[in-house]
């Protein structure tokens, strides 16, 4: 569906796709449901359970927007600049709202969206930072992450309104899944964000070893070495 290779000059990179397009518009969507999740969630204290089934619907809706949208992007080449900022504004925004809620009604404790968000914002901090160096590329645990916590917080929006139609052995069952689901989320979010700030200092290691090297490179080049080409250019060797 992409016509833009054929608009676009020889050796010129293509241009970017309109931000106007159905995968902005879904990530859009999910930070539009945020706000109605949270109004859903906490309405009569989130006691009431029909509402409650009502803020898993719209949470789940939104956690497929994310999906759908990222699987169309990469598909139809629709990836822009828009999206990248956007998609994980929207993605953070919805889980800080879960997790947060959830501590507002007394679901989860509020460590939980403590350790979590600060994870997530001080990594995203992280990235931001280390743009100036290089781009350092989703973790394989990021994925891992995502699914946990999603699964886990679908589940205690469960613990609410299943609590008065399944019998209570079965309810405690469900309360012991989901924070073991939600324990390994922990683990893995903060596991995740230790070998991201690993990931940074190796980065900003080797970064500070290249400069040098270069600088080493340029102080050595000069008139007294007798040769032309003593442009004071950086080194040919590996910098680890």
């Amino acid at each position: 569906m992409n016509d833009r290779p054929e608009n676009s000059a020889p050796g010129h990179a293509p241009a970017e796709p309109s931000p106007w397009n159905v995968p902005n518009a879904l990530t859009v969507l999910r930070i539009l449901l945020v706000p109605v999740f949270l109004v859903l969630l906490l309405t009569d204290g989130g006691q009431d359970a029909s509402m409650q089934w009502w803020a898993l619907i719209v949470f789940l809706l939104a956690m497929a927007t994310d999906k759908i949208d990222g699987d169309l992007a990469r598909k139809y080449n629709l990836i822009t600049n828009f999206g990248k900022i956007a998609d994980p504004i929207a993605d953070k925004s919805l889980m800080a709202a879960a997790l947060i809620g959830m501590a507002v009604i007394d679901v989860l404790p509020w460590w939980v969206p403590i350790v979590i968000l600060i994870r997530e914002l001080g990594i995203t901090v992280l990235r931001f930072l280390m743009i100036r160096i290089a781009v350092m590329p989703a973790s394989r645990g990021g994925k891992i992450k995502t699914v946990l916590q999603t699964v886990a917080i679908g589940l205690f929006l469960l613990v609410t309104p299943l609590a008065e139609v399944v019998p209570e052995g079965v309810h405690l069952a469900l309360v012991v899944f989901a924070w073991v689901v939600m324990a390994a989320a922990i683990v893995v979010t903060v596991v995740t964000g230790v070998d991201y700030c690993v990931q940074a200092a190796k980065l900003a290691r080797g970064s500070r070893a290249s400069d040098g090297a270069a600088g080493d490179s340029a102080g050595n080049e000069g008139p007294d070495d007798g040769g032309p080409d003593s442009d004071g250019g950086p080194s040919d060797r590996d910098v680890n």
